[in-house]
């Protein structure tokens, strides 16, 4: 069976590489980096690391850039991580791919669990949001319309799996955060990056 991690990163390039060497290093058996529109190092800090990058002209949103990574490969399944996670380690790696590739599950979810308040209270408020999932392609699949959810996209797997009656595994992954969007862009940059997020959430949450 084989293994595809696929990463969609914009501006990333303070964090790329170390999430790229992790994922190496856990075995699987191709990392697809998508640079959706980056205009930092993104793709170049990638490519030195090792991954497959798949540089995008222009900001297509996280789910356009999923479904460009994943469409690249003909992986069982597919590994999504955000590209600004902070500790993660080959044990997180395993612990979302297990329950898929052993049969046992056709979706893992990820849940930050020991890492920073903030990313922690969110994903125990919503965990039906984070972007450490892995998903078996079958399921994948079904979604016809990854590519236009944009920042719904974790929604829209949510429905998907729930609509088909998949199995779905939620995993705790222990001092794991990201870095937030207000430290990335600054807190006005930030917190409109943050508004339109989930804007997408809810339009995709509502979408019949």
């Amino acid at each position: 069976m084989k293994v595809a991690a696929v990463i969609p990163a914009f501006n990333e390039e303070k964090t790329i590489g170390s999430v790229v060497d992790v994922v190496r290093a856990s075995g699987v058996d191709e990392v697809v980096v998508v640079s959706d529109g980056s205009t930092d190092n993104t793709a170049k800090v990638a490519a030195e690391h090792g991954a497959h990058v798949i540089p995008l002209e222009n900001n297509v949103g996280k789910g356009g850039a999923m479904k460009a990574g994943y469409s690249l490969t003909g992986a069982d399944v597919i590994l999504f991580l955000d590209g600004d996670l902070i500790g993660l380690k080959e044990e997180h790696v395993r612990a979302l791919l297990h329950p898929v590739v052993s049969g046992q599950a056709h979706m893992t979810v990820g849940r930050f669990v020991g890492g920073r308040v903030a990313t922690d209270l969110a994903q125990t408020l919503t965990p039906f949001l984070s972007g450490q999932r892995a998903v078996s392609r079958d399921l994948l699949d079904r979604l016809s319309d990854l590519e236009v959810s944009r920042f719904g996209v974790e929604m829209a797997l949510t429905k998907i799996a729930k609509k088909v009656g998949a199995i779905v595994k939620e995993v705790e992954l222990h001092d794991l955060s990201h870095v937030m969007k207000e430290e990335k862009m600054g807190f006005r940059k930030g917190l409109r990056a943050r508004v339109e997020m989930y804007w997408d959430i809810m339009a995709t949450m509502f979408k019949t």
